[in-house]
């Protein structure tokens, strides 16, 4: 009996879960990118990863690029560094869901927490629901 309320469980934790891919493209502030899903990579670009600073602080923005011909809805999040690699107030960031129409190209942007930050990741995901 265990077994199956087991089974139950875990079925409805992996429908749950598969309304967002975790994996997607990750750029730093330096411009470098990781993808971690090819196939999303495929859809969607990364590009012109630029920051500045507002006062103290620093604002990162980054130009999402759709190359599909088709909408798709995508999350994304600034991590944001202090200069030993720590993240910053991390809780405090939270994913940003937009939808993208065929071909379109959003620019998004977002300022660091506080006057420590000396770098970011921002990174985008593919999500499934409307």
């Amino acid at each position: 009996m265990k077994a199956i309320y087991s089974g139950l469980i875990l079925a409805a934790a992996l429908t749950l879960g598969a309304c967002t891919n975790t994996a997607g493209i990750s750029v730093n502030s330096l411009g470098e990118t990781r993808v971690d899903n090819n196939s999303f990579a495929r859809d969607i670009s990364v590009e012109g990863v630029e920051a500045r600073r507002v006062g103290d602080l620093i604002q990162g923005s980054a130009l999402i690029v759709s190359k599909s011909s088709s909408d798709m809805r995508v999350q994304y999040k600034f991590t944001w560094y202090d200069a030993s690699g720590f993240t910053v107030e991390d809780e405090a960031t939270s994913w940003k869901s937009v939808k993208l129409h065929g071909k379109q190209q959003l620019q998004v942007s977002a300022v660091a927490p506080n006057a420590q930050v000396a770098k970011f990741d921002v990174y985008v995901r593919e999500t499934y629901s409307n």
